[in-house]
């Protein structure tokens, strides 16, 4: 659909929809430009709070890919109006807005309508320097991938709904609340050569959009991903959700070996909320950053893989 509209063609937009990019960034002078981004979706925790404040981790978690600082949200509500007591949307509303403040950030207002079902999310404008802008199209060969959050959160929403697996469903509403705030700003410290937040395509799916947008291929260790507590227990007993399923089906371009476990490779087409970010740095510096992040705030981080020759968007899991 989108080949089908026009394109822009203004120089100052810098990051547009070429590579599938985490937001969009246009720059306003040589000092400055502006990320913007937008997300929304229906609760995945039955808390509204709780639901609040993981929307909002995911909305700002784009801003944080892209290299940007957060200083603006706008709030997206869709709220069954009679259907459900007013302090529900209180509660969502004061969820997101206390994730915003704690991301520095500000909200200036924002939209609602009246919905059967309810949505919540942000639109997000960021600030970057021009010269340091990361997206998801500048890996190099050689490179190490490292994975600042462990995955399965999709896997963990469906036990959520069968009530099975507290502990594991407790650790991933904890990873989705989780700011990359943290993560995004010891990596500034380092050379990332190209940065995205893993979603709704799963860790392949997004490892695949930044191989492809770089023009190379990349190798990922099965075995040194980092899991989110009771996720794989989750997998082997078939609580895997549908999208897990559709982003298998999609990359046709991975190759995943038959030694993976099958629960491990469900995984790593999980489509994850609010997930960690994956960062393509050099292989130099790679130790230095690991460390940075584990000691920073982020103790999950792994280095799970490598930029490789090959045809462009492989991936390889061993």
């Amino acid at each position: 659909m989108l080949s089908q509209l026009k394109k822009p063609n203004d120089p100052c937009l810098l990051v547009g929809i070429e590579t599938a990019d985490d937001a969009g960034v246009y720059k306003i002078n040589e000092t400055t430009a502006l990320i913007q981004t937008l997300d929304f979706f229906t609760p995945i925790v039955d808390d509204p709070y709780m639901f609040g404040q993981i929307a909002a981790a995911n909305s700002l978690s784009d801003v944080y890919a892209m290299g940007g600082k957060p200083i603006t949200a706008m709030n997206i509500v869709a709220f069954p109006m009679g259907c459900l007591p007013p302090e529900v949307l209180r509660d969502i509303l004061m969820g997101g807005q206390d994730k915003v403040i704690e991301a520095g950030a500000v909200i200036l207002g924002g939209h609602s309508i009246d919905d059967k079902e309810p949505k919540y999310g942000l639109s997000v404008t960021g600030t970057v320097h021009p010269d340091k802008i990361l997206t998801n199209a500048g890996a190099k060969l050689g490179d190490v991938l490292i994975l600042t959050k462990g995955i399965g959160t999709g896997v963990l929403s469906t036990a959520a709904r069968a009530e099975m697996f507290p502990e594991g469903v407790a650790a991933s509403i904890e990873s989705m609340a989780t700011l990359n705030r943290r993560a995004a700003e010891v990596a500034t410290q380092y050379t990332i050569h190209s940065c995205t937040d893993i979603t709704g395509f799963g860790l392949l799916g997004h490892a695949y959009e930044m191989a492809a947008g770089s023009g190379v291929a990349m190798k990922i260790k099965a075995s040194t991903i980092p899991l989110l507590p009771e996720a794989a227990e989750a997998a082997t007993i078939g609580l895997v959700p549908a999208g897990a399923y559709a982003n298998r089906e999609y990359l046709t371009t991975v190759c995943i070996d038959s030694s993976v476990p099958v629960a491990i490779q469900d995984l790593c087409f999980d489509p994850q909320t609010s997930g960690g970010l994956l960062l393509s740095v050099p292989y130099g510096e790679a130790e230095a950053l690991l460390r940075a992040l584990q000691q920073g705030g982020t103790p999950q981080a792994r280095m799970i893989g490598e930029v490789i020759e090959g045809e462009r968007g492989e991936i390889y899991v061993y």
